[in-house]
């Protein structure tokens, strides 16, 4: 397929509709956590509800996202990402229009299925189109706005909410979505590789059940516990069902996912790393936001605000990284990376108690901007070496895998870190009122609070030990987030280790060019 300079008219239009786009998602996906207190109150909507506006969401993203990215190498990318985008816009103007929280949790449904089909088709569309020697910067570029839009998701989300426009958060992703429809129409070439355009309707249908039951039981975790019966069958089934899905892929004439990509070294340690650091980016950027607003006092908007410096070194770092990374190779970006990405989280680990926004400066900045150069220096050229480890023939599964396996992550690390995170919180709170005079029965009390960790209350009852009680939580509270941002740590040093074992730079080209000859 005929490829276009990154600095050309075609190359220019392409990339910014791509990141207009992707930024609906990725600014939705971040900015609704600021959001949800003021929907609560407007929706009348309880813990439960507020569950599945978040994680309906992400289940249709991670079941559908493969599909979406096998679909536009088979029937057009173009094509297929402007269908996901128009899906998302109708998806965002309900949800912006929605009169109860059951018709909210429905329309969200419908933005992931569009989401699934979108996130994966701006990259593919990049790898595919953009020259290969421009490709690293052209991600690096893509990179940065999207995690810009990532990172001010949660500002313009606490700037809405605390103005009550939680509603208006849904309708900006009207004009951006258009706006990127009319680039995409006029401006930018279908992207589409010559071949079989038969599409695997039984791998299709076996791979949605499989993720789907997955990512339910996952998302069950917190709420159910871990030795729910219904959370073990959804994962039990769901496993049985992606090991059918890899038989039907195996021996189907028609893959929806050539199994062979995962024959490369380089492919599968990308695709192992992401999966290690986005778990500790996760479960760290939530915990963090978190401890910010349930335990050091910040406004919704001041917590958004503290992920501005990760944003800046994100904009000025990510393209410069993606640029060396196609002169150098990715190898050092991806031990280094990581690697610092890991002593941001340990400095973070080590913060305590503060006395509010006016000392973010001296007590959580250092640990924010270690972890923002980090990941500045990982996230382009780990993209890089994700989309070309196999032929452009296959870059829309490839972008719908790697896609998948941060949103799989990020839904581990929500199930698994909620778990420990209320083990955590229970064991330190149990320490401190066994030290107290607190009689049993008042012991009970406080403990029964545990499982809304920072945002646990004082019970009425034991008004007069108020003062006493609620320093107990919010110290338990950070004993509990700061050995989650130890663990997070250990997952990006690890994540580091998947780079030392599998990826060496002499390896990329000589695996993709095996890719194209087979």
């Amino acid at each position: 397929m005929k490829t276009v300079a990154l600095n050309s008219a075609a190359g220019r239009w392409l990339l910014v509709s791509t990141i207009l786009a992707t930024a609906m998602a990725f600014i939705d996906a971040t900015g609704l956590n600021v959001v949800l207190p003021s929907l609560q109150e407007s929706l009348h909507a309880n813990a439960t509800n507020l569950f599945w506006v978040l994680n309906g969401y992400l289940l249709m993203v991670g079941s559908f996202i493969l599909i979406g990215g096998a679909l536009g190498d088979k029937l057009g990318r173009k094509k297929i990402f402007m269908t996901g985008i128009f899906i998302f816009i109708i998806g965002s103007a309900c949800c912006g229009f929605a009169g109860t929280v059951i018709q909210l949790v429905c329309f969200r449904i419908l933005q992931g299925i569009g989401g699934a089909m979108m996130i994966p088709g701006s990259l593919s569309m990049i790898s595919s189109s953009i020259e290969p020697k421009q490709r690293g910067k052209a991600i690096g570029i893509w990179s940065a706005f999207t995690t810009v839009c990532t990172m001010g998701g949660p500002i313009l989300g606490g700037a809405l909410a605390d103005a009550g426009l939680w509603r208006y958060f849904f309708f900006i992703n009207i004009p951006l979505g258009i706006i990127s429809l009319v680039m995409l129409f006029f401006k930018v070439s279908e992207s589409r590789e010559a071949g079989d355009e038969k599409l695997d309707l039984w791998g299709a249908g076996t791979l949605v059940l499989s993720l789907a039951l997955l990512t339910f039981g996952f998302l069950r975790i917190p709420e159910k516990g871990l030795h729910n019966t219904g959370v073990y069958l959804a994962l039990i089934i769901g496993l049985f069902f992606l090991f059918l899905y890899i038989v039907i892929e195996r021996k189907g004439k028609h893959p929806m996912m050539p199994l062979n990509l995962f024959s490369s070294r380089v492919f599968s340690g990308a695709n192992l790393l992401t999966f290690f650091l986005y778990a500790g980016l996760g479960a760290s950027m939530l915990f963090l936001s978190l401890n910010f607003i349930q335990v050091q006092g910040y406004s919704q908007f001041e917590a958004g605000l503290t992920f501005l410096p990760f944003t800046i070194l994100m904009v000025f770092i990510s393209g410069f990284a993606g640029s060396l990374s196609d002169k150098y190779g990715a190898r050092f970006f991806l031990i280094a990376g990581p690697v610092i990405t890991g002593i941001g989280q340990l400095l973070l680990s080590g913060v305590h108690q503060t006395n509010g926004a006016h000392e973010y400066f001296s007590t959580f900045l250092p640990g924010v901007a270690v972890l923002g150069f980090g990941m500045s220096i990982t996230v382009a050229p780990l993209t890089t070496t994700v989309m070309t480890a196999v032929s452009d023939h296959h870059a829309g599964v490839a972008s719908g895998i790697n896609n998948a396996m941060t949103r799989i992550s990020g839904l581990f690390a929500n199930a698994v870190f909620g778990a420990l995170a209320i083990l955590f919180f229970s064991n330190a709170l149990q320490h401190q009122i066994n030290n107290s005079t607190l009689d049993e029965n008042k012991k009970a009390m406080v403990m029964a609070q545990a499982s809304n960790l920072g945002n646990a209350t004082t019970p009425p009852a034991l008004a007069k030990e108020a003062a006493f009680i609620q320093e107990s939580y919010h110290e338990s509270f950070i004993t509990a987030y700061a050995n989650i941002m130890r663990i997070c740590a250990g997952l990006s040093f690890f994540a580091a280790i998947m780079t030392v074992v599998f990826i060496k730079n002499n390896t990329v080209k000589k695996e993709k060019d095996q890719f194209v000859s087979t």
